[in-house]
């Protein structure tokens, strides 16, 4: 599996949202910047990152800037990352941002999406920009890079990011057989 490189454009997708709607590309097609970042509800980094990337929505909405999570675990094998327990989830942090199920993993594999949570953000010509983590530390007292954040900045000015790939740190997206 190979991963989308940076410069490259995103691959439509369709995928049911926890608030019951589907999702695709083109339901953000007014947003000048995109942001999928797949994630899941147990791995202990999502957790680690949960509140930094919800602070960057509420920062960035006014923006016209779009974070889209996107959970392409195996509910079969990790019950806690099921469709309920999304919702459930998502309503306890109060999300602000869809969170889709992606089963049967296809979305994750035309990524070549690898790791939770691995952060892919597009310019508003839907160019991959960014790829890899939301910053470089677990701890958000240790952190000294803001990647996403410095990448959202850049594009909103229609700059290049200042780095435009970091390796995803994180636990690995549990694959179904």
């Amino acid at each position: 599996m190979s991963r989308l490189p940076i410069g490259a454009s995103a691959i439509p997708f369709e995928l049911p949202g926890i608030d019951g709607r589907h999702y695709s590309l083109e339901t953000f097609a007014d947003h000048q910047v995109l942001g999928l970042i797949f994630s899941c509800n147990h791995c202990p980094y999502v957790q680690a990152w949960e509140e930094r990337m919800i602070q960057v929505q509420h920062e960035y909405a006014e923006h016209g800037v779009a974070l889209v999570l996107i959970n392409a675990n195996d509910p079969q094998k990790y019950p806690v990352d099921s469709f309920e327990a999304m919702q459930q989830r998502a309503h306890m942090f109060k999300y602000p941002f869809p969170y889709l199920h992606d089963q049967p993993q296809t979305t994750a594999r035309a990524y070549g999406a690898e790791r939770t949570p691995e952060v892919f953000l597009f310019n508003q010509a839907r160019e991959l920009v960014y790829h890899g983590a939301v910053d470089d530390h677990r701890e958000p007292e240790h952190v000294q890079q803001h990647y996403l954040r410095n990448a959202i900045e850049a594009v909103l000015k229609h700059q290049p990011p200042p780095i435009s790939e970091t390796p995803a740190v994180g636990c690995t997206i549990k694959w179904s057989v």
